[in-house]
């Protein structure tokens, strides 16, 4: 099948044609610093399985059952365990920001051993720990896979989606906050740290800012690429500052970028690209091969034998190609004009944007993925 190119864009134009810089608010484009989430992680069992669970090649499954049942004080071999029912598994989360003792977080449960899948089964409680080794939450109920493996006849089996790793959401209680405070709150100051860190973007956040001053703010200025300092009063309230300071709109800007991913012949383009005046020659080399055999039939009454000789036809074929000229575009619906006035396909599009590149008519960093 053929495909088709297309670019679509998502930027919006004004009516003369030239572009007009995204806005978004400060909170979609950085975050306070000091106001971070924490990774969390355990190792648990999962049981209630209906024969899929961990196989023999899984020996540090029955060693954790062995030491869990002991701990109930049951004394049992791990040598002697057979466990089709159970599953070995790692529990991770995210323990955000401010959470409290007492509050829940959903958990990703995933099959560590060789269990063909989790489906019915249930977590049993499993210590969630952080990089400090220090335990923040217990994580404990059903796991949801969103699929199924159905069982058939000699052997055969049906699966939908992945069903060594589900969920549970809300299934993991906090048992420890930890504790969060504002970069910089002692000097009266607060920072935020852009997601992309950008030049452009940062001076731009900065005077924003300071035009759209927050209650309790005295100025604002950007420290490097990726760092706002907002400086605040004595005894300002920084909750209600930081409020006003996340809903400061923003004239975001980013680098001009080409995306391309050649196994799937995907490009998308930024609304920053440009190019210059170039001319452009692509021509497709098709070589076709068929096979058309040849059937020797014998003479009546002969006594001889239908002979079949393989026989190939090999053609070749290039395309009528000319030499095109494409015109410059400042703006991306320009060079989605000059692009598709080409006509050639997704993965032919890579590799004449990498040429243009190289010749120095394309004004954009490609990315190929």
């Amino acid at each position: 099948m053929k495909n088709t190119f297309a670019l679509f864009t998502l930027l919006a134009l004004t009516a003369g044609g030239s572009a007009v810089h995204a806005q978004a608010r400060l909170k979609d484009i950085g975050v306070v610093q000091g106001v971070r989430s924490n990774q969390l992680i355990g190792y648990g069992l999962v049981i209630g399985l209906d024969g899929t669970g961990d196989g023999t090649g899984s020996s540090f499954t029955p060693q954790a059952v062995a030491s869990m049942l002991a701990k109930f004080g049951v004394n049992s071999s791990a040598a002697s365990m057979k466990l089709k029912n159970v599953a070995a598994v790692m529990v991770t989360a995210s323990l955000p920001a401010f959470v409290k003792n007492g509050s829940t977080i959903d958990v990703t449960v995933s099959s560590l051993g060789d269990a063909k899948s989790l489906q019915g089964g249930t977590l049993l409680q499993t210590p969630l720990q952080a990089a400090d080794g220090k335990v923040y939450a217990a994580a404990q109920g059903s796991v949801s896979v969103g699929g199924f493996v159905g069982g058939g006849g000699a052997g055969g089996s049906v699966t939908k989606n992945h069903v060594t790793a589900g969920r549970i959401p809300a299934g993991a209680l906090v048992e420890q906050e930890v504790p969060m405070t504002f970069a910089g709150a002692e000097a009266h100051s607060v920072s935020v740290i852009l997601n992309q860190p950008d030049f452009t973007t940062a001076v731009r956040a900065a005077k924003a800012i300071a035009r759209h001053l927050p209650l309790g703010a005295t100025g604002a200025r950007a420290m490097d690429a990726g760092t706002i300092q907002v400086d605040f009063a004595l005894g300002a309230d920084t909750v209600n500052m930081i409020a006003e300071l996340e809903d400061t709109p923003v004239d975001t800007d980013e680098v001009a970028k080409i995306v391309v991913n050649e196994r799937t012949g995907t490009v998308v383009m930024g609304g920053n690209a440009t190019i210059t005046p170039c001319a452009i020659a692509h021509g497709n080399l098709t070589i076709s091969v068929t096979n058309d055999p040849i059937i020797s039939q014998p003479a009546p009454l002969s006594g001889g034998k239908t002979v079949v000789e393989p026989r190939k036809i090999i053609q070749t074929k290039e395309g009528d190609n000319r030499l095109m000229k494409v015109t410059g575009g400042t703006t991306l619906d320009k060079v989605v004009k000059s692009l598709n006035a080409l006509g050639v396909t997704p993965r032919d599009l890579i590799s004449i944007l990498q040429a243009m590149k190289e010749a120095g008519a394309l004004h954009a960093e490609i990315e190929v993925l």
